[in-house]
């Protein structure tokens, strides 16, 4: 069986969760979610304890760089067949459409001159019979902070292939990717 991605991604709201300023991010959830499940390369996603869905992979955890008071943070985490799959969801269709709107949700992850607090995601690969949980995926984020993109932890503008040696997305495949959840995404709207 083939290595896979492991993607877990972390932001921070701008205003406690319940805000009414954060309705707009909650009213995508369900069509988000639905979205990356139906994804071309998507195998699975980690649930949150008491939620429906999925189960948990482990018990949640935030990195370091969570101070919040109201113990809500939005965060995923996934699996993959390849680097280009995430990137086809995650930069086309509903999903890029959220992120536009971004700005009107969350905390702005840069300090001055420009340099990230935190990363917003993390990838790595993983062997085809390991599940990661919520823990491993926080010590991922805080290791590409920390040490920059390595094999260990990287980002798509410095990706590493299964072997660890650095590589470059195919921009062809993700495009494909990202015409066929379109085509998917159409279909099971109907």
């Amino acid at each position: 069986m083939q290595p896979r991605v492991a993607l877990y991604t972390f932001g921070i709201f701008a205003r406690p969760y319940a805000d009414p300023a954060n309705d707009s991010f909650h009213a995508r959830n369900e069509a988000n979610l639905a979205a990356v499940e139906a994804s071309a390369g998507f195998i699975a996603r980690s649930g949150y304890d008491g939620d429906p869905g999925p189960a948990s992979w482990g018990t949640h955890a935030y990195p370091r760089f969570y101070t919040g008071s109201d113990a809500h943070s939005p965060s995923t985490l996934s699996l993959w067949s390849d680097l280009e799959a995430p990137m086809a969801y995650t930069y086309h269709g509903i999903h890029a459409e959220a992120l536009s709107h971004g700005r009107d949700w969350f905390a702005r992850p840069i300090l001055p001159p420009a340099k990230p607090a935190w990363p917003p995601y993390v990838l790595w690969w993983v062997t085809a019979d390991h599940v990661p949980d919520w823990r491993e995926a926080v010590a991922r984020l805080e290791y590409l902070h920390d040490h920059s993109a390595s094999a260990r932890a990287f980002d798509w503008k410095t990706p590493f292939d299964a072997s660890g040696a650095p590589c470059s997305i195919d921009r062809d495949s993700v495009r494909r990717r990202a015409d066929l959840n379109r085509i998917r995404s159409s279909k099971s709207a109907v």
